[in-house]
């Protein structure tokens, strides 16, 4: 087994010297926006309440977070162990995705004081917002039972690892019911807006297509996530892990690929039974072709023929063009072809502080990551836990 080596504490590395520079500034954004309010800085007004704040932090943090439930399933609920290198990177990933999807909404909502209210004192229990808010507190609890064996590894609390490792079959359980939940919920939210959705992207389907679409999403972040480890921490990665990870791209690849294509046949049914053809040959027609042909039918080719030539570099390039694509339907939904009536100057578009607000979160995300995986039991095998991971 490959150890941890350790790093030379070199302070100013390119690494963390651009990472200060986000945070530094993602700081002063902070103040300002918890001091001075939205309008100082957010373009955000009465037609567009809900920014990138809540179409990138909130609907793709979510989706890409999908990958907690959906490897814990393939492993744990379908038996195919094969898949067990990948749980803790994809658990960990979901954690800290979930957390900063909390965080995000902070910014967007206000009054982090009153985080607590809908679920402890709010009667507005009918509100689809209401499920997605008691669901995500839920299962980010649950993400942090299942994440705790690593740290309690790490800690060398060998009795607490005892216990919560007799209860998670539970936890894996009740995480995939809370996960199906509140995925399907988010596309949910916009079934009440279909005058202001366009028609290709408004559909009584929503609620499905979001749910579809997170499982493929979280196979493909999953992928795309070794790859970028594998670069920047490979010296963290024990040799099992490395071998197994490949037989991990490769399953969830070839599981993609189908799903992908069965996605498409359902968008292909919601145009059908709403009878949306005639939008197709309208620009907003060519945007809806690009993301569903450009983003989920020629990827899913690609994973087919990645898989066939068992190409782990073609499978890893594809994963990240799936990220792409995920992120580019939840940001159609909720911005672009939100208001799509509205005259282009009155349509939103984020400003700088709104943006670095943004690259502010995922940064902290990506400190978090390194900081956890080159410290616990994340990437390699503990050695006293040989048979655990």
């Amino acid at each position: 087994m490959a150890q941890p080596t350790p790093r030379a504490n070199t302070l100013f590395t390119p690494f963390n010297v651009v990472t200060g520079i986000i945070l530094l500034i993602g700081g002063i954004v902070t103040i300002l926006r918890f001091t001075k309010g939205l309008g100082a800085v957010t373009n955000l007004d009465d037609n567009n309440p809900w920014g990138i704040w809540i179409g990138f932090d909130l609907l793709c943090g979510v989706a890409l977070a999908a990958g907690g439930y959906v490897t814990c399933a393939a492993c744990y609920i379908f038996g195919l162990k094969k898949f067990r290198v990948a749980v803790r990177p994809a658990i960990l990933t979901a954690l800290l995705g979930y957390a900063l999807v909390v965080l995000a909404l902070h910014y967007d909502v206000g009054r982090p004081w009153r985080l607590p209210f809908p679920i402890f004192f709010s009667q507005g229990t009918s509100s689809l917002l209401f499920e997605v808010a008691l669901c995500v507190f839920l299962y980010l609890s649950v993400l942090f039972l299942e994440f705790t064996p690593a740290a309690f590894e790490w800690l060398h609390w060998k009795r607490a690892r005892y216990i919560i490792g007799k209860i998670s079959l539970v936890l894996v359980i009740f995480g995939i019911i809370l996960s199906t939940l509140h995925q399907s919920s988010l596309g949910a939210l916009f079934l009440i807006v279909p005058s202001k959705l366009h028609p290709l992207w408004h559909s009584g389907y929503l609620a499905v297509y979001f749910f579809i679409s997170s499982i493929f999403a979280g196979m493909a972040m999953v992928i795309f996530e070794h790859a970028i480890v594998d670069r920047f921490l490979h010296d963290e990665i024990d040799e099992e892990h490395d071998i197994e990870s490949n037989n991990v791209a490769l399953g969830f690849a070839k599981a993609a690929s189908f799903l992908m294509m069965g996605y498409l046949m359902i968008q292909v049914i919601g145009i059908a039974i709403d009878n949306d053809w005639h939008h197709l040959g309208t620009r907003w027609g060519l945007w809806y072709l690009v993301e569903m042909v450009g983003f989920v039918g020629l990827p899913a080719v690609v994973y087919a023929i990645g898989v066939r030539e068992q190409n782990i570099k073609l499978l890893q390039w594809t994963s990240g063009w799936v990220v792409l694509g995920i992120i580019l339907n939840r940001l159609n939904v909720s911005l672009v072809a939100f208001n799509w009536q509205l005259p282009l100057d009155q349509r939103y578009f984020p400003n700088f502080p709104e943006i670095m607000t943004t690259v502010f979160i995922v940064t902290i995300g990506v400190v978090l990551f390194k900081w956890i995986a080159t410290r616990m039991p994340v990437l390699h095998v503990h050695p006293d836990y040989p048979d655990d991971h």
